[in-house]
């Protein structure tokens, strides 16, 4: 694992503040409507980035930055990203970590620690089908441990689902509702399936907005906000 990518600036992925992106690549999932296979599949074809000089960058940002966004891949799976972070607040700065929640131990250790200001939860599906997601063992069970501490954490807090036909649908919907309930956001997102990792998925249709929008008041009476993101 390492960082990869490290990319311009975005208000969007960071609500509120104006933040850089960086990437991490690798990942412990291999969904077949992922967004960015080639972070997932072919890490080593991206250059790695010397965190130092990274850090050294963002130094050269604080007058117009407010944090950064870790994204991926599956940051959580670096040892190194509590001290990554550890030195990115050092430098004044907010954070915000995209993940899909499968390590509750070092998402844990990242709270304790106050490293992280804003937490990105994807809700891929209902539990029971993540094994579906990987060519690998997976559990379910993590990210149940992950949705417990998220209940404790003094953070904010988003969880976020996209609405990719065949693995999100109403009942999905009420299911992951029941999970996350008095959660503060839920964001459901559009499915644009071009850069999806399998073939098949790339062939998925997408929903119509009107069906996203009925996904999202379903949604919406579970938790306190909802949003709906790509239509």
């Amino acid at each position: 694992m390492s960082i990869k990518g490290f990319q311009g600036t975005s208000l969007l992925d960071f609500p509120g503040r104006i933040a850089s992106l960086v990437f991490w690549g690798g990942c412990n999932l291999t969904c077949p409507f992922c967004h960015n296979p080639a972070l997932v599949l072919e890490p080593e074809a991206y250059p790695d980035l010397d965190p130092t000089e990274l850090l050294a960058d963002l130094a050269t940002r604080k007058s117009f930055i407010d944090g950064i966004v870790v994204s991926g891949g599956e940051p959580t799976l670096d040892p190194a990203l509590s001290g990554f972070l550890a030195e990115v607040k050092s430098l004044g700065l907010a954070v915000k970590l995209d993940t899909n929640g499968l390590a509750p131990q070092v998402i844990g250790e990242l709270l304790d620690r106050r490293l992280v200001d804003y937490l990105a939860i994807d809700l891929k599906t209902v539990p029971g089908r993540y094994p579906e997601l990987h060519t690998g063992a997976v559990s379910p069970e993590k990210l149940l441990e992950t949705i417990q501490l998220c209940n404790r954490a003094q953070v904010e807090l988003e969880y976020r689902t996209t609405c990719v036909p065949g693995w999100v649908d109403e009942e999905v919907i009420m299911a992951l509702g029941g999970l996350i309930d008095g959660a503060p956001l839920w964001v459901l997102q559009q499915y644009h399936p071009e850069h999806a990792l399998c073939e098949a998925a790339r062939a998925t249709i997408p929903y119509s907005p009107e069906r996203v929008r009925s996904l999202a008041e379903l949604a919406g009476g579970h938790v306190h906000r909802v949003m709906v993101r790509g239509l």
